[in-house]
């Protein structure tokens, strides 16, 4: 949580509010890797990279 906190306050202190955007398509992105690994859909999904 601290990495969360010293994130944030770097992006308001610098101005940095664009970086938002892409942090959160990355972890969703993570995420779905996460959850795709292992089932049946994952070829599906790994055509779409």
């Amino acid at each position: 949580m601290n990495f969360l906190a010293e994130l944030w306050r770097f992006m308001r202190v610098r101005k940095k509010f664009w970086l938002l955007p892409i942090m959160i398509i990355m972890v969703l992105f993570g995420g779905l890797l996460l959850l795709t690994k292992g089932s049946a859909i994952a070829p599906f999904i790994y055509t779409l990279f």
